[in-house]
């Protein structure tokens, strides 16, 4: 079952780029951003992780780190990440541990097939480690704004 807003986050690992193991424990005393995003260089992915690239000084600077989670491997990722140049580390989520501990694998309709695939999802996560704001189903346009004003709002 999904994390309730106000709950703590489970401690989880993951692969991440950079050569850099990614544990969520790590960023206790930061607030966490993790957006999960369908594929690495398909347009809406390249558009969001774009956006979070735009305003990453200001996501520091009300303590947030950002990481994108997607089921695309190591290789994948660095590629997608070195390509648009994002400052921040994408996690490769390949047995879907971590899709499924935030419930974002959905079935999903794409030229009339179905399939199972990652709903574009954000989670912020406080800094004391709990689950502080959710947004599932995300459009891309204007949502790292909200992100952001969100991660602000915690800070106040």
């Amino acid at each position: 079952m999904a994390t309730q807003i106000g709950q703590p986050v489970d401690d989880f690992a993951a692969e991440a780029t950079g050569d850099t193991p990614f544990r969520l424990s790590d960023y206790r005393g930061k607030q966490v951003v993790i957006y999960f995003y369908p594929k690495d260089s398909t347009p809406g992915c390249t558009t969001e992780g774009g956006d979070f690239r735009d305003n990453i000084d200001e996501f520091e600077a009300a303590n947030t780190a950002v990481f994108g989670v997607s089921r695309d491997g190591l290789k994948s990722h660095e590629n997608f990440k070195t390509k648009q140049e994002f400052p921040f580390e994408l996690l490769s989520d390949r047995d879907e541990a971590v899709c499924r501990q935030f419930d974002v694998i959905k079935l999903k309709k794409l030229y009339g097939k179905e399939h199972l695939g990652i709903e574009r999802s954000t989670f912020l996560i406080d800094a004391d480690g709990n689950l502080a704001r959710e947004w599932r189903g995300v459009k891309v346009p204007g949502h790292v704004d909200e992100v952001l004003e969100a991660a602000r709002e915690l800070n106040r």
